[in-house]
């Protein structure tokens, strides 16, 4: 018997009702029901589980000096969802499902507020907190690259966001082996989407020189090149014989410092003196205290020969190779070094001990006091700032320079930096060094000496220090997470040991330390490790808890 609930026209109906859910499924399925962005952001508040659609064909409007940020956001859209999207500047403010930059002078460094609505997507901040804005409306996207291939949904959220610390730095270590001015631009774009600001390149060292210098073209052709490398952890099994080296070229660094800026990334070089420098010896013998010979170190590990203070020809050199450096690099922090420096060689220098005598100083702990001060004199006079590693404290710090803390958890090179004046970035090798092995199980060759760092070890560092004062604080710039390369050969490798300890350095580096919670970082790295797979990162897939 025919009723109202077995009508044709109600059984017609419930068809398409059913139809229509179904085509709404992937939709539904495509929002996502929480908020998971790393680093976390200051505020955030979901005022429903509605959604704006972005497809092809919609667009982002923006105003006067985020053009950047407009095109970069839409060639991030097009390289990873396929979805063309339109620009226009001067902003219309009527157009549906558009995304809107705008900047606000009046905003501090690094602020910025997202809002997603049915009114579109709208995004306001200083200059570069739009395009930290912009880091966050991707992070709202799909994670693994599932949608529709014409559109894709951002959930509706209302975000408040600045950060925590003025410097957020990532280093590659390129001297122990090169990598090509190609992999260097990923490693900029790696800082971008964590919102990290500074690339700090490690250009010299013992086994390699990676920069061109005009004035000495020694430094390449010899110095970017060493003969074979050691095997094995330190001090070695062996040694592979493979020649091996490279270098930049000034255009090539210029492209990379042009390609960061896009990105509100500042390119830090730094020229390691006066230790390190075997490369530089190697090149030029007589900038060495015995004059030689040299040859570019094979294994890992500082040298005995180091440049010679005792020669106004040192000083010379150095600060012809400064004042190239200075013409490709706009950075206002040069990075001069300054650990590891034996003296040895400067105990048995007459030159060294004639200058020991001439300048009143107590020993060679004060000689390089005097050679760090003379070298951050001229950087002060072509306005550059130098840092160095917290070993430039020894016999007497330069009074402009920062110190960069790494020794042990950083606290003490740091509290000693704050009371001699000088501002402090901290970059402890008991967390923040990324070519520590992450697990004690860890499969890979990895650096030793400073034992494992697992991920919560990374997440747990609190730049701000329970011995300081509280007007101490303004003292602590902020930090850079390092990457050595004596036993990471390849891009691959220097991914799988970077992630995911980099995203959580970013949150150390960004958030609050209220906001901080492991658990939920957890939580959110899960849809973190997604978005890896859809950038094309390798990243070390073990248990955030292991140890």
């Amino acid at each position: 018997m025919e009723n109202a609930f077995t009508s044709p026209e109600n059984i017609r109906w419930e068809k398409i009702l059913l139809f229509s859910l179904l085509l709404l499924m992937p939709i539904m399925s495509a929002v996502p029901q929480e908020i998971k962005i790393i680093p976390r952001p200051q505020e955030i508040f979901i005022p429903s589980q509605d959604f704006v659609r972005i497809g092809s064909g919609n667009y982002i409007e923006w105003d006067e000096n985020l053009e950047n940020s407009a095109r970069y956001l839409q060639e991030y859209c097009l390289k990873y969802y396929n979805l063309v999207l339109k620009t226009d500047q001067n902003p219309a403010g009527s157009r549906e499902n558009t995304i809107y930059l705008n900047h606000d002078k009046r905003l501090s460094p690094g602020q910025y507020s997202l809002s997603v609505s049915d009114k579109g997507v709208h995004i306001k901040g200083s200059q570069d907190g739009v395009f930290y804005g912009v880091q966050s409306l991707i992070q709202l996207m799909p994670p693994d690259g599932d949608f529709s291939g014409e559109s894709i949904v951002v959930p509706f959220v209302e975000i408040r966001d600045e950060p925590r610390f003025e410097y957020r730095g990532m280093l590659l270590d390129v001297s122990r082996y090169f990598f090509d001015i190609e992999f260097l631009k990923k490693c900029v774009d790696f800082a971008a989407w964590h919102k990290l600001n500074y690339f700090h390149v490690h250009l010299t060292d013992d086994q390699g020189w990676r920069i061109e210098i005009k004035k000495y073209p020694e430094l390449t052709e010899t110095g970017s090149w060493r003969n074979g490398t050691m095997t094995g952890l330190w001090p070695g099994t062996g040694n592979d014989s493979i020649r091996h080296g490279g270098y930049y070229t000034r255009d090539q660094l210029k492209e990379l410092v042009a390609y960061a800026k896009e990105r509100h990334v500042t390119i830090v070089p730094e020229i390691e003196m006066p230790g390190h420098s075997l490369s530089a010896l190697a090149s030029y013998p007589w900038l060495g205290c015995t004059g030689g010979p040299y040859e570019v170190k094979q294994s890992w590990g500082g040298s005995i020969d180091v440049l010679c203070p005792g020669k106004e020809s040192t000083f010379e050199f150095l600060k012809n190779v400064l004042d190239e450096v200075i013409e490709i690099f706009p950075s206002q922090y040069i990075h001069i070094g300054g650990d590891e420096c034996q003296k040895d060689r400067w105990k048995e220098c007459p030159l060294c001990q004639e200058r020991i005598r001439t300048e009143g100083l107590k020993d060679e702990t004060g000689l390089q006091s005097y050679f760090i001060k003379r070298i951050e004199k001229h950087l002060n006079l072509r306005d550059r700032i130098m840092i160095g590693w917290d070993e430039i404290l020894e016999g007497g710090v330069a009074p402009n320079a920062i110190v960069m803390s790494w020794r042990g958890d950083g606290e003490k090179g740091c509290l000693e930096a704050i009371r001699a004046g000088n501002k402090v970035i901290l970059s402890p090798s008991f967390g923040f060094y990324l070519d520590y092995p992450q697990t004690s199980f860890e499969d890979s060759l990895a650096a030793d000496w400073g034992g494992v760092t697992p991920l919560h070890k990374t997440y747990n560092f609190e730049p701000v220090y329970k011995s300081l004062r509280p007007e101490d604080v303004k003292w602590i710039l902020g930090g850079q997470a390092n990457v050595w390369t004596e036993y990471i050969r390849y891009p691959s490798k220097m991914e799988y040991m970077t992630f995911p300890r980099l995203s959580a350095a970013s949150e150390v580096l960004w958030s609050p330390e209220g906001s901080r919670d492991w658990e939920d970082f957890k939580d959110r790295l899960d849809v973190q490790y997604k978005r890896y797979r859809l950038w094309g990162i390798r990243y070390n897939p073990a248990d955030p808890d292991a140890k």
